[in-house]
Protein backbone atom coordinates (compact mmCIF):
# COMPACT_ATOMS: atom_id res chain seq x y z
CA UNK A 1 0.00 0.00 0.00
CA UNK A 2 1.33 3.40 -0.94
CA UNK A 3 0.04 6.89 -0.20
CA UNK A 4 1.18 9.88 -2.18
CA UNK A 5 0.34 13.53 -1.86
CA UNK A 6 2.06 14.86 -4.97
CA UNK A 7 2.61 13.79 -8.58
CA UNK A 8 5.26 11.06 -8.90
CA UNK A 9 8.48 11.51 -10.79
CA UNK A 10 8.67 11.22 -14.58
CA UNK A 11 9.68 7.56 -14.30
CA UNK A 12 6.42 6.77 -12.47
CA UNK A 13 4.07 8.29 -15.04
CA UNK A 14 2.39 5.06 -16.06
CA UNK A 15 -0.58 4.39 -18.30
CA UNK A 16 -2.90 1.74 -16.87
CA UNK A 17 -5.95 -0.30 -17.85
CA UNK A 18 -8.46 0.38 -15.08
CA UNK A 19 -11.88 -1.05 -14.23
CA UNK A 20 -14.12 1.79 -13.06
CA UNK A 21 -17.02 0.84 -10.79
CA UNK A 22 -18.58 4.20 -9.95
CA UNK A 23 -21.56 4.03 -12.31
CA UNK A 24 -21.38 1.28 -14.89
CA UNK A 25 -18.89 -1.50 -15.43
CA UNK A 26 -16.43 -0.19 -17.97
CA UNK A 27 -12.71 0.10 -18.36
CA UNK A 28 -10.47 2.74 -19.81
CA UNK A 29 -6.88 3.94 -19.83
CA UNK A 30 -5.65 6.44 -17.27
CA UNK A 31 -2.36 8.21 -16.70
CA UNK A 32 -1.51 7.40 -13.12
CA UNK A 33 0.11 10.76 -12.34
CA UNK A 34 -2.91 12.58 -13.82
CA UNK A 35 -5.28 10.52 -11.67
CA UNK A 36 -3.28 11.49 -8.58
CA UNK A 37 -3.16 15.14 -9.60
CA UNK A 38 -2.20 17.41 -6.72
CA UNK A 39 -4.20 15.45 -4.14
CA UNK A 40 -3.75 12.26 -2.14
CA UNK A 41 -4.19 8.69 -3.39
CA UNK A 42 -3.90 5.39 -1.54
CA UNK A 43 -2.69 2.75 -4.02
CA UNK A 44 -3.04 -0.80 -2.69
CA UNK A 45 -1.79 -3.82 -4.59
CA UNK A 46 -2.67 -7.51 -4.62
CA UNK A 47 -0.95 -10.49 -6.28
CA UNK A 48 -4.13 -11.81 -7.90
CA UNK A 49 -7.92 -11.82 -7.92
CA UNK A 50 -10.02 -14.16 -5.76
CA UNK A 51 -7.31 -14.65 -3.12
CA UNK A 52 -9.13 -14.88 0.23
CA UNK A 53 -7.12 -12.35 2.24
CA UNK A 54 -7.19 -9.77 -0.57
CA UNK A 55 -10.95 -10.23 -0.89
CA UNK A 56 -11.40 -9.25 2.76
CA UNK A 57 -9.08 -6.25 2.32
CA UNK A 58 -10.85 -4.78 -0.73
CA UNK A 59 -14.19 -5.14 1.00
CA UNK A 60 -12.90 -3.30 4.05
CA UNK A 61 -11.43 -0.55 1.87
CA UNK A 62 -14.94 -0.03 0.51
CA UNK A 63 -16.35 0.07 4.03
CA UNK A 64 -13.82 2.79 4.90
CA UNK A 65 -14.35 4.75 1.67
CA UNK A 66 -16.27 7.57 3.35
CA UNK A 67 -13.52 8.03 5.94
CA UNK A 68 -10.96 8.40 3.17
CA UNK A 69 -13.25 10.74 1.21
CA UNK A 70 -13.58 12.99 4.27
CA UNK A 71 -9.81 13.37 4.11
CA UNK A 72 -9.98 14.09 0.36
CA UNK A 73 -8.16 10.87 -0.47
CA UNK A 74 -8.83 8.78 -3.58
CA UNK A 75 -8.61 4.98 -3.52
CA UNK A 76 -6.94 3.03 -6.32
CA UNK A 77 -6.60 -0.75 -6.30
CA UNK A 78 -4.17 -2.82 -8.34
CA UNK A 79 -4.34 -6.56 -8.96
CA UNK A 80 -2.36 -8.82 -11.28
CA UNK A 81 -5.27 -10.06 -13.39
CA UNK A 82 -7.25 -8.68 -16.33
CA UNK A 83 -10.32 -6.44 -16.36
CA UNK A 84 -12.81 -9.29 -16.85
CA UNK A 85 -11.38 -11.12 -13.86
CA UNK A 86 -11.68 -7.93 -11.79
CA UNK A 87 -15.30 -7.66 -12.87
CA UNK A 88 -16.05 -11.18 -11.62
CA UNK A 89 -14.02 -10.71 -8.44
CA UNK A 90 -16.04 -7.65 -7.42
CA UNK A 91 -19.07 -9.90 -6.93
CA UNK A 92 -17.15 -12.03 -4.42
CA UNK A 93 -15.84 -8.97 -2.59
CA UNK A 94 -19.28 -7.43 -2.20
CA UNK A 95 -20.81 -10.78 -1.19
CA UNK A 96 -18.21 -11.34 1.53
CA UNK A 97 -18.33 -7.86 3.09
CA UNK A 98 -21.98 -7.22 3.86
CA UNK A 99 -23.22 -3.84 2.66
CA UNK A 100 -20.03 -2.88 0.82
CA UNK A 101 -20.02 -1.46 -2.69
CA UNK A 102 -16.74 -1.34 -4.57
CA UNK A 103 -16.79 2.16 -6.05
CA UNK A 104 -13.08 2.73 -6.53
CA UNK A 105 -11.14 1.87 -9.72
CA UNK A 106 -8.92 -1.22 -9.92
CA UNK A 107 -5.87 -1.36 -12.19
CA UNK A 108 -5.48 -4.47 -14.36
CA UNK A 109 -1.85 -5.62 -14.39
CA UNK A 110 -1.94 -9.21 -15.76
CA UNK A 111 1.71 -9.10 -16.88
CA UNK A 112 2.83 -7.82 -13.45
CA UNK A 113 4.71 -4.95 -15.09
CA UNK A 114 3.35 -2.07 -13.04
CA UNK A 115 3.49 -3.84 -9.69
CA UNK A 116 7.19 -4.56 -10.27
CA UNK A 117 7.98 -1.03 -11.45
CA UNK A 118 6.31 0.42 -8.36
CA UNK A 119 8.19 -2.10 -6.18
CA UNK A 120 4.93 -3.34 -4.65
CA UNK A 121 5.46 -7.02 -5.47
CA UNK A 122 5.92 -9.47 -2.62
CA UNK A 123 8.98 -11.54 -3.58
CA UNK A 124 10.37 -14.30 -1.42
CA UNK A 125 13.08 -11.94 -0.19
CA UNK A 126 16.24 -13.06 1.57
CA UNK A 127 19.13 -11.13 2.98
CA UNK A 128 22.81 -11.72 2.20
CA UNK A 129 22.97 -14.59 4.71
CA UNK A 130 19.93 -16.36 3.33
CA UNK A 131 17.49 -15.32 6.09
CA UNK A 132 14.00 -14.76 4.76
CA UNK A 133 12.45 -11.29 5.11
CA UNK A 134 8.86 -11.85 6.21
CA UNK A 135 7.64 -8.27 6.48
CA UNK A 136 8.92 -4.74 5.98
CA UNK A 137 7.49 -1.38 7.04
CA UNK A 138 8.41 1.86 5.30
CA UNK A 139 7.40 5.08 7.02
CA UNK A 140 8.46 8.68 6.33
CA UNK A 141 10.48 10.36 9.03
CA UNK A 142 7.48 12.51 9.96
CA UNK A 143 5.25 9.54 10.87
CA UNK A 144 5.99 7.32 13.85
CA UNK A 145 5.36 3.60 13.67
CA UNK A 146 2.29 1.98 15.21
CA UNK A 147 3.67 -0.53 17.73
CA UNK A 148 0.28 -2.21 18.14
CA UNK A 149 0.36 -2.94 14.42
CA UNK A 150 3.92 -4.27 14.65
CA UNK A 151 2.80 -6.73 17.34
CA UNK A 152 -0.36 -7.65 15.43
CA UNK A 153 1.63 -8.34 12.27
CA UNK A 154 4.15 -10.41 14.23
CA UNK A 155 1.35 -12.49 15.78
CA UNK A 156 -0.07 -13.05 12.30
CA UNK A 157 3.28 -14.11 10.84
CA UNK A 158 3.98 -16.55 13.66
CA UNK A 159 0.51 -18.07 13.46
CA UNK A 160 0.79 -18.43 9.68
CA UNK A 161 4.14 -20.17 10.00
CA UNK A 162 3.01 -22.53 12.75
CA UNK A 163 -0.43 -23.50 11.46
CA UNK A 164 -0.17 -22.88 7.67
CA UNK A 165 -3.05 -20.38 7.71
CA UNK A 166 -3.54 -16.77 6.62
CA UNK A 167 -5.16 -13.88 8.47
CA UNK A 168 -7.86 -11.62 6.97
CA UNK A 169 -8.11 -7.84 7.09
CA UNK A 170 -8.03 -6.31 10.59
CA UNK A 171 -7.30 -9.72 12.14
CA UNK A 172 -6.44 -9.81 15.83
CA UNK A 173 -5.35 -12.79 17.98
CA UNK A 174 -8.41 -14.92 18.69
CA UNK A 175 -10.21 -13.96 15.46
CA UNK A 176 -11.01 -16.51 12.73
CA UNK A 177 -8.28 -17.24 10.20
CA UNK A 178 -8.27 -18.22 6.53
CA UNK A 179 -7.13 -21.47 4.93
CA UNK A 180 -4.85 -20.49 2.02
CA UNK A 181 -5.87 -21.55 -1.49
CA UNK A 182 -2.74 -23.72 -1.86
CA UNK A 183 -4.16 -26.06 0.82
CA UNK A 184 -6.61 -28.57 -0.69
CA UNK A 185 -9.87 -29.52 1.04
CA UNK A 186 -8.49 -32.94 1.93
CA UNK A 187 -5.29 -31.43 3.34
CA UNK A 188 -7.32 -28.94 5.36
CA UNK A 189 -9.42 -31.73 6.89
CA UNK A 190 -6.24 -33.57 7.89
CA UNK A 191 -4.62 -30.40 9.28
CA UNK A 192 -7.70 -29.13 11.16
CA UNK A 193 -9.83 -32.23 11.91
CA UNK A 194 -11.53 -30.85 15.02
CA UNK A 195 -12.42 -27.52 13.44
CA UNK A 196 -13.56 -28.82 10.05
CA UNK A 197 -15.34 -32.01 11.13
CA UNK A 198 -18.50 -32.29 9.04
CA UNK A 199 -17.76 -29.04 7.19
CA UNK A 200 -18.04 -28.90 3.41
CA UNK A 201 -15.24 -26.74 2.07
CA UNK A 202 -15.58 -24.56 -1.02
CA UNK A 203 -12.71 -24.78 -3.50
Amino acid sequence: MQATGHPPSHEARYTCHVLFMQRNLHHSLIRLHQYIGDGWVILFSHPGDFTPVCTTELGKMSAYANKFAQRRVKLLGLSCDDVQSHNDWIKDIEAYTTGCKVDYPIIADPNRQLIKQLNMVDPDEKDSEGNQIKLSFLYPASTGRNMDEVLRALDSLQKAQKFKVATPVNWKPGDPVVIPPNVTSEQAKDMFPDILKGTKLQT
